[in-house]
């Protein structure tokens, strides 16, 4: 079907991922392993506990290189013995208000650490498609809630937006100056916020709604009238994938795509939190958070029609399904299903492209 990967194009495929352990790689290497793809994997080790990458044992579809980005050297190394057709990059420290605590760490992993990849992937013989996984903070925000289209400003206030927009400029400069004949497609991604089952990571909001619910509290907002869009794991992934499909195919496709949730499904914070708790059986609702806080923009959203002309592509959960395809990973887990076991049911669920959780 138009918009969603094909198994007979990853089958059997090499595939480089790097950010594997995280919740957003994690579920990759479990598609991309059901897919059939030949995955061999590149991050740090799990920064969480539990996480879904240990859960699902997401390790065993494929090989797992537990290594640094910063580190170019070994970079190098695990890319050259990996030797893939197909790099997705999707490692990066990734939280807003880490940044703000740890600003050097951030541009150093989420800048520099592309540079070492870029760099490492010039010398590769079979490589395609280089598809760069930045962010919907890419764009500089002004707070007018209008949607940002691929062509809108790059910018950033906090380190981690602006880490991102730099990586932008980085991906840039490297596809005109060290790939620009076209053997090797390379091109940017540029993801909405993302929520799905098995997320237990720091400061993100559904397993802070769990992480209060197990602490017998209301749920801490900063700014609960803040709108985001929110879309599931597996609508996000699937446009991934099917973008590089079309790179490494040599197809006619810009060279950055933005990927988040329908028009008009973005929700406020608070919104979604009450939906999720109602979802969930959770009751205690949340408070505002008091004192000086740092600064988030009030609104982010989304144009994704370019990826849904060029690439046929399109969120296919809409708010409320990504809620209760999320909270029914959750309950069934806490029931005591098997992670993995979850987790490959819902992709088999999102391929046959059905409704409901």
């Amino acid at each position: 079907m138009a918009g969603l990967p094909s198994a007979e194009f990853w089958r059997g495929r090499r595939v480089l991922l790097t950010g594997h352990t995280g919740f957003k790689g994690a579920w990759a290497a479990l598609w991309l392993g059901e897919m059939g793809a030949n995955v061999t994997g590149l991050s740090l080790a799990p920064d969480a506990s539990p996480n879904l990458f240990e859960l699902a044992n997401a390790g065993a579809s494929g090989k797992s290189c537990i290594a640094d980005l910063r580190d170019a050297a070994a970079v190098h190394k695990i890319l050259i013995e990996a030797d893939p057709e197909i790099i997705i990059h999707m490692a990066a420290q990734a939280l807003v208000r880490r940044s703000y605590r740890e600003p050097v760490e951030t541009f150093a992993a989420n800048v520099m650490g592309t540079v070492h990849l870029l760099e490492a992937a010039r010398g590769l013989k079979s490589l395609r498609a280089c598809l760069i996984v930045t962010s919907d903070k890419v764009y500089e925000n002004d707070g007018s809630a209008r949607p940002f289209n691929e062509d809108s400003r790059l910018g950033g206030h906090d380190p981690y937006s602006a880490s991102k927009a730099a990586v932008e400029i980085v991906v840039a400069s490297y596809r005109r100056s060290f790939f620009s004949e076209g053997a090797v497609r390379v091109a940017t991604a540029r993801g909405g916020n993302v929520i799905g089952g098995g997320d237990f990571s720091e400061d993100r909001i559904v397993p802070d709604i769990l992480r209060a619910h197990a602490a017998g509290v209301a749920l801490s907002l900063r700014y609960p009238d803040a709108t985001r869009p929110w879309q599931h794991v597996l609508d996000c992934l699937c446009g991934y994938f099917v973008y590089a499909e079309h790179l490494a195919r040599a197809a006619a496709v810009p060279t950055a795509l933005n990927f988040g949730p329908r028009e008009g499904q973005s929700r406020p914070v608070r919104e979604l939190v009450e939906a999720m708790q109602l979802a969930l059986g959770e009751q205690r609702g949340w408070v505002q958070e008091l004192g000086v806080l740092q600064k988030e923009m009030p609104a982010l959203a989304l144009s994704c029609a370019k990826a849904e002309k060029v690439l046929g592509w399109r969120s296919l959960l809409d708010a409320g399904q990504t809620i209760d395809w999320t909270a029914a990973w959750f309950r069934s887990h806490a029931a005591g299903a098997d992670a993995r076991a979850i987790s490959l049911a819902q992709i088999a669920r999102y391929m046959a492209h059905t409704n409901g959780p």
